[in-house]
């Protein structure tokens, strides 16, 4: 929910603060760049502290940020407290799916539907707050994430089993060298040119869309419920019928059109509204077959592969806003919809040249042709905020 409560207040911001839209879009940039850098330290903390203490440490500087942004009047402060916000993140998206799979008493496919269905909720319903909130106040938003964590750090400390270290620790140069693995690099390249277009979009269209907190809210609504359903249905059924690979071009393809359609009509409000709420489809299948196939494709330890995926699409997310905001003060507002439409495209030609990858990751083989055990032990994969547990919820789905 933590997400998609901000994102129907960013025009309020700009009107209220008197800050330019490629000011405001700094709170996607401060949040989602501190991730990705930080997704290089957090296997190496969780490694040495373990599940419960890292999401313990994660959760406490998301409620101890998220309501500085809340207390903050400046734009310069609220932008400044979502990067330790992003810190928090990063810790927590590292460790909560094993923590959840590990404590649950119904077994792993029981575990995953739960994770499923808590995902799914919070994307749909997080806008719809975020809307009501914002609709009182800009200020609102960021304390009711406060809020929300909090309860979730109670519930943490005192429901959570205490989880045992790991027996190997994860160094810190890890993820870094396993990016000389070409499957893993073409699929953290291809995911950095899709998070491009996908934060362009999220990041951006609510400036176009000139509506007020709540009707924001809804829109984003319709946009997460779909973003829910193809993540969590839609992935699997396609990928068990067509395959990783066609499924991500054809997926990625559609999504270039959904974007060049607000790069030609970026001023009638319909068409950007429809477009942002279609996108769902788009984005719930991407992110569910990419970072299922990463953690498959990859020959090293999966602490280590997600940790590096994350690294590098987290990068193309955090600017991609920023640089639309930017592009249309200094050209017009088709400029960052096309580059957007031309990153996506490109992300299909990346992945075109992982083919076999792709292919073999269907088969459970890793790049190098080797069979990949444990499909069902998620210790150390990153819990994608909007595409659902990535190895995981294929398998659980196959179970049924």
């Amino acid at each position: 929910m933590g997400i998609g409560l901000v994102d129907p207040i960013l025009p309020a911001i700009s009107e209220q603060l008197d800050a330019t839209p490629s000011q405001v879009t700094l709170l996607f940039t401060s949040y989602l760049v501190v991730t990705a850098v930080m997704m290089l330290v957090t296997n190496w903390v969780s490694s040495r502290l373990g599940a419960k203490q890292t999401l313990i440490v994660g959760l406490s500087l998301i409620v101890v940020f998220a309501a500085l942004a809340g207390a903050s009047s400046s734009i310069t402060g609220i932008v400044a407290f979502r990067a330790g916000w992003g810190l928090g993140n990063a810790l927590f998206i590292a460790t909560s799916l094993a923590a959840i799979v590990s404590s649950a008493r119904g077994g792993f496919a029981g575990a995953i539907i739960l994770y499923e269905a808590a995902l799914g909720i919070g994307i749909a319903a997080g806008p719809l707050v975020g809307g009501v909130l914002g609709n009182i106040s800009f200020h609102g938003p960021f304390f009711g994430v406060a809020v929300l964590m909090f309860l979730a750090l109670v519930a943490t400390v005192l429901l959570l089993p205490a989880t045992p270290k790991p027996e190997r620790k994860t160094s810190l140069a890890a993820p870094l060298l396993a990016l000389r693995h070409r499957g893993l690099l073409l699929m953290g390249l291809a995911a950095l040119l899709y998070n491009w277009a996908f934060f362009t979009m999220l990041g951006y269209a609510p400036f176009l869309m000139d509506l007020g907190a709540i009707q924001l809210g809804l829109v984003f609504f319709g946009w997460g419920v779909l973003v829910a359903i193809f993540a969590v249905l839609g992935a699997p059924r396609l990928q068990a019928r067509f395959g990783t690979a066609r499924t991500l071009y054809v997926a990625l393809a559609l999504f270039a059109v959904d974007l060049a359609a607000i790069a030609i009509w970026p001023s009638t409000r319909t068409v950007v509204i429809a477009a942002v709420v279609v996108a769902g489809i788009f984005i719930g299948i991407n992110n569910t077959l990419t970072t299922q196939a990463v953690m498959v494709v990859s020959p090293v330890e999966r602490p280590v592969a997600s940790a590096a995926y994350g690294f590098v699409r987290f990068i193309g997310g955090g600017l991609a806003p920023f640089v639309a905001a930017k592009l249309v003060e200094r050209f017009d507002t088709h400029v960052p919809f096309w580059l957007a439409a031309v990153t996506a495209l490109g992300a299909v030609a990346v992945l075109a040249t992982a083919h076999t990858a792709l292919t073999n990751a269907d088969a459970g083989l890793d790049e190098d042709g080797h069979s990949v055990e444990d499909l069902d032990d998620v210790t150390g994969e990153e819990a994608d905020e909007f595409g659902g547990a990535p190895g995981a919820i294929d398998e659980a789905v196959r179970a049924r």
